[in-house]
C-alpha cells in the first residue's frame, strides 16, 4: 500500500507560490512586449489595436506587473496605501496573499470602469447605463462575496466547522422562498408595539386611502392644520418609526394638528388606478379636512412620487381657482423634472418597461420588484454586504428600524406605474405646460402660487438634488429651497435630538444649485425646526386642541386605532 506523501512544509508552499507569481510575471512581461503598435499596413481596429486601447492595455499590464513584484519581494515594497473600502478593514485583509487578492480585484475593477470611459459612440444616456452596470458588476465580483477568497470567511467556517456555512445557507433559502434579501430578524419590530406608535384614529377609510389624525399633545394647536402625503411606493411610517425618529410625533409636539394618508397596497380591484386617482385621492383629502375642522385651507406635505402628485394637485387646485385650499406645500425630496432623474433612469428604456407590464399579469406589480430595483441602485450595502455577512459568515441579523421598513414592500397599480414610468421618467411631460392632464384638466406648474419648502438631500441618489432644484424654476409662488445633509431617507427622517447632518440655506436670489450652495449658510444638526418656523410665520394663530382637533370627536368617527388597516396589508 502506498505511503501518504508527507503534507507540504511552509518553505514548500513559499517556494510554490513563489514559482507561480514568477511564472505570472514571465507572461505578463512577454503580454506586455506583446503590446506594441500592430505592423505596419495591418488595419488598425477600434477597441482592439487602436493606440489608445493598447495604451490602457499596456498600464493594465505594468500595474499588474508592479503588484506581482511587491508580492514576490514585500522587503523593496513601499508602504501600503490606506484602506478606504469598509469591505477590507478586516487586518485578515492584510496578509500577504488576500492583500494580493485585494490589490488584484482593485486593480482589475479601476481598469473596467476606466474602460467604460473610454468606449466611444455611445450617448451619455448609453454611456451612463454601461457605467453603472460595470460597477454593479465590479460590486458582485468582489472576492468578499466568495467564500474561498474571504479570509474572515475561510477563518469562520474552520472555526465553526463549517456550521457558519449551513446557517448562511438557511438564511439564503429563507431569501429564495421570501422573494427578497432579509436585512432585519423577523419578529424584531411590530406595528404598533414598537414602530407606528404615535397615538391617533383611522378616521375615513376609501378604496385607496385611510385618513390617520393623530391626538394632541399640548393645550393648543396651529389653527391651519397640516396633511401628510406619504409616497404609496412605501408604507407612510417612514414617517413615524421608533418614537425617537418619528417626524410625526415630533410635529404633534410642536402643536401641529397632523392628519397622514395611509396609501391601500395594491391588489386586482385597483388594475384600472391611474395617476389621476391618486391626484383626486389628495384633493378629497385636503377637503376632508377643511370640511371636518372647519377651516379654509391646510398645509401639505409630500414626499418622493406623492411630492411629485402633490405638484400635480396644486396646478390642478390652480386651473380650477381653488389654489386657496392649500396654504403650503412642503417637499421631501420630490421631483418634477426628470430630466436629470438619477440612477432609477438606468431602469427606463422600451424593452425594460415591456418587461414591468410582463410582471403585472393580474393589474398590480408585485412591491418585491421595486424593492429588489431600489436594493440595486445601493448593491455594496443592500445586497453583497448581507451576502457576506449572512449567507457566508452566517451572522445573525441586526434589529434595524429603517431596513425593516425598506423590506415592508406595497404592491402597485400597474396602469400607475407604467404611465407614471412612461409619461414622466421617460417623456418628462410634467414640466411641459398642458402636456398631462388630469380629470380633463390641462396642467400648468408654473402657475403654481402656493407658498413652498422645498427639501433636498445633498446625497440623494434616487432624486437628486440637481433634479429637485428644478422645482424652484417652475413655481410661481414665494419658495424656500433646503439642501439637507445625507440622502433620500436619512437627510428626511433626522430628528433634532439626534444632532446629526446639517442643512444649508441661502435666502439671496440665485438661479442654479451650484450658485445656491456657494452662498449658502450651514447650519448643524436638522432641518425640521427651520420648517416648522416657516410654517409658523404663513400663519401663527392657534385653537384649543378640543372638539374636532380630537380624533374621532367630529363630523369624522373614528373607524380603529393608527396605525390603520391598509398599512398592515
Amino acid at each position: 500500500m502506498a505511503e501518504t506523501p508527507p503534507a507540504p512544509s511552509l518553505t514548500d508552499l513559499q517556494h510554490w507560490t513563489w514559482v507561480m507569481g514568477r511564472a505570472q510575471q514571465m507572461m505578463m512581461e512577454q503580454g506586455l512586449g506583446a503590446m506594441q503598435a500592430p505592423p505596419e499596413g495591418m488595419p488598425i481596429i477600434p477597441g482592439l489595436t487602436d493606440p489608445a486601447t493598447l495604451a490602457r492595455a499596456r498600464d493594465f499590464w505594468t500595474e499588474s506587473l508592479t503588484l506581482w513584484q511587491r508580492f514576490l519581494d514585500p522587503a523593496k515594497a513601499p508602504d501600503p496605501a490606506p484602506v478606504t473600502d469598509k469591505r477590507f478593514k478586516a487586518p485578515q485583509w492584510r496578509e500577504p496573499v488576500f492583500d494580493l487578492i485585494r490589490q488584484s480585484y482593485e486593480l482589475i475593477g479601476d481598469h473596467m470602469l476606466r474602460s467604460v470611459e473610454a468606449v466611444d459612440g455611445l450617448d451619455a444616456k448609453q454611456k451612463e447605463q454601461l457605467r453603472f452596470a460595470t460597477k454593479g458588476f465590479v460590486d458582485a465580483m468582489s472576492p468578499t462575496n466568495f467564500a474561498l477568497t474571504n479570509p474572515q470567511v475561510i477563518e469562520k467556517t474552520i472555526e465553526t466547522r463549517g456550521e457558519n456555512l449551513l446557517k448562511g445557507l438557511q438564511n439564503m433559502m429563507a431569501d429564495l422562498a421570501r422573494g427578497q434579501v432579509t436585512h432585519t430578524p423577523d419578529g424584531a419590530f411590530e406595528l404598533g408595539r414598537n414602530l407606528a406608535m404615535t397615538p391617533g384614529k383611522v378616521v375615513k377609510r376609501t378604496p385607496l386611502y385611510e385618513l390617520i389624525q393623530y391626538t394632541p399633545t399640548t393645550p393648543k394647536v396651529l389653527a391651519t392644520p397640516l396633511v401628510i402625503f406619504p409616497p404609496w411606493i412605501n408604507r407612510f411610517y417612514i414617517l413615524d418609526l421608533t418614537p425617537e425618529k418619528s417626524f410625526i410625533r415630533w410635529a404633534v409636539e410642536q402643536g401641529i394638528t397632523v392628519f397622514m394618508v395611509s396609501w391601500k397596497s395594491a391588489d386586482a380591484s385597483m388594475k384600472d388606478v391611474v395617476w389621476d386617482d391618486y391626484v383626486a385621492a389628495q384633493v378629497d383629502a385636503i377637503d376632508t379636512v377643511r370640511a371636518a375642522l372647519k377651516v379654509p385651507a391646510v398645509h401639505t406635505i409630500g414626499y418622493c412620487v406623492a411630492g411629485t402628485t402633490l405638484a400635480a394637485t396644486l396646478a390642478l387646485l390652480a386651473a380650477r381657482g381653488e389654489a386657496a385650499k392649500v396654504a403650503s406645500a412642503t417637499f421631501f425630496t420630490a421631483q418634477v423634472d426628470f430630466a436629470q432623474a438619477g440612477e432609477l433612469q438606468h431602469f427606463i428604456d422600451d424593452e425594460q418597461l415591456k418587461m414591468v407590464a410582463s410582471l403585472s399579469p393580474e393589474g398590480f406589480l408585485d412591491g418585491r420588484y421595486m424593492a429588489t430595483t431600489f436594493n440595486l441602485l445601493r448593491g455594496r450595502d443592500l445586497i453583497w454586504n448581507y451576502v457576506t455577512q449572512n449567507y457566508l459568515l452566517g451572522q445573525d441579523y441586526v434589529p434595524f428600524d429603517l431596513l425593516h421598513w425598506n423590506g415592508d414592500t406595497t404592491n402597485l397599480p400597474a396602469k400607475w406605474h407604467l404611465s407614471y414610468l412612461t409619461d414622466l421618467y421617460r417623456d418628462n411631460l410634467l414640466v411641459k405646460p398642458g402636456a398631462i392632464s388630469v380629470a380633463g384638466t390641462p396642467l400648468d406648474l408654473t402657475k403654481v402660487t402656493t407658498p413652498s419648502y422645498v427639501q433636498a438631500g445633498r446625497e440623494d441618489h434616487i432624486a437628486p438634488a440637481e433634479s429637485v432644484w428644478k422645482l424652484t424654476e417652475l413655481f410661481a409662488g414665494p419658495l424656500k429651497f433646503v439642501l439637507a445633509g445625507s440622502g433620500h431617507i436619512a437627510g428626511v427622517v433626522n430628528p433634532p435630538a439626534a444632532g446629526k447632518y446639517q442643512y444649508w440655506t441661502n435666502p439671496s436670489p440665485h438661479t442654479t444649485l451650484a450658485d445656491f450652495v456657494a452662498g449658502a449658510t450651514e447650519t448643524k444638526g436638522s432641518w425640521w425646526p427651520d420648517w416648522v418656523e416657516w410654517v409658523r410665520a404663513i400663519d401663527a394663530k392657534t385653537v384649543s386642541a378640543k372638539g374636532v382637533r380630537l380624533p374621532g370627536a367630529g363630523s369624522l368617527a373614528a373607524l380603529g386605532d393608527a396605525p390603520g388597516t391598509y398599512v398592515k396589508s
